[in-house]
C-alpha cells in the first residue's frame, strides 16, 4: 500500500527516491520501504524529512503519532482576523492545489481585488484540470439582506456580490462551475486540495475583521466538518441564470 502523501510531498518538494534519500542520509531502499508503507522511519528521521520536503510528520505518518494530537495537528495557525492572514498565503495556497479548489463566501471580493494574480492562477488551474467550484451569495434570495441590515452598509453586500460575479463570470473558462447559495453564512470557506482557510463569521462585525483557520487534513477531525458543510450548501444552491448578471 503506497504512502500518497509522502509520494505527493516527495514531487511536490521536487525530490525523487534518490534525492531524498541523500538528503535524508538513508540508503534509496529505505525510501522505497516508507513509500511502500512497510516501515515507517525513527523519529529523529520523520523530522529530517518532514523539514526536507516541508511537511508536518504527523500528515506524512499519521499512525506514527499519537492520535490524540492529530486533530490539533491539522490546525496549522489561527489568525485573530482575516487580515492578518498572510497576503501572499491566499496565492501559495491557490498555487500549490491540481485537484479541488473551493470558494464559499457571499461575495469575498477582497481575493479579485486585493490579489492580482488571483484570477489568471485560478484560471490556469481550471484549464489544467483543477475541479474549481465557486459559491457566491444569490441576490434574489433574503440572506444577503440580512447580512446588510446586521453590517448597516445600505445595500453594500449586494453590490460586492454583484462586483466579484463579474470578476468571475467575465473571466472564468466554462469548466468553472458557479452557483449561487441563500445560506446563513457561519464561516466562509476556501478550500485548495486538503488544505483549506476558513473565516469565522461573528455577528455585527465584517468577516476581514474576524477570526480565521488554517486547516490541513490530517484525520478530518477538522477539516471533514467544513468540506460536509461546502458539500451541503453545493447540493442546495442553484446555477447562475442570465438575468443574473
Amino acid at each position: 500500500m503506497v504512502n500518497e502523501r509522502l509520494r505527493r510531498a516527495l514531487h511536490r518538494a521536487g525530490h525523487d527516491i534518490a534525492s531524498l534519500a541523500e538528503a535524508a542520509e538513508v540508503s534509496t531502499k529505505t525510501v522505497e520501504r516508507w513509500l511502500s508503507s512497510e516501515s515507517v522511519p525513527y523519529p529523529k528521521t520523520r523530522y529530517r524529512v518532514a523539514a526536507i520536503l516541508r511537511e508536518e510528520e504527523s500528515y506524512l505518518w499519521p499512525d506514527a503519532v499519537n492520535g490524540a494530537s492529530l486533530a490539533g495537528a491539522e490546525l496549522v495557525a489561527t489568525y485573530p482576523r482575516r487580515s492578518d492572514v498572510p497576503r501572499h498565503l491566499w496565492t501559495e495556497l491557490l498555487r500549490g492545489a491540481e485537484r479541488t479548489i473551493d470558494l464559499l463566501a457571499y461575495a469575498g471580493l477582497f481575493l479579485t481585488e486585493e490579489h492580482p494574480d488571483w484570477i489568471p492562477t485560478l484560471t490556469a488551474k481550471a484549464n489544467a484540470g483543477a475541479r474549481v467550484r465557486l459559491l457566491l451569495g444569490d441576490s434574489k434570495g433574503k440572506q444577503l439582506g440580512y447580512r446588510d441590515a446586521e453590517h448597516r452598509i445600505g445595500g453594500g453586500v449586494a453590490g460586492r456580490v454583484a462586483a466579484v460575479m463579474a470578476y468571475y463570470t467575465q473571466n472564468m473558462p466554462p469548466a468553472v462551475e458557479i452557483r449561487l447559495h441563500d445560506t446563513p453564512l457561519y464561516n466562509s470557506i476556501y478550500r485548495f486540495d486538503d488544505e483549506m482557510l476558513v473565516n469565522v463569521h461573528v455577528y455585527g462585525i465584517l468577516a476581514a475583521y474576524t477570526p480565521t483557520l488554517h486547516i490541513r487534513r490530517i484525520d478530518g477531525a477538522y477539516y471533514n466538518t467544513y468540506l460536509e458543510s461546502y458539500e451541503r450548501v453545493w447540493a442546495g444552491a442553484r446555477p447562475i441564470e442570465e438575468d443574473d448578471l
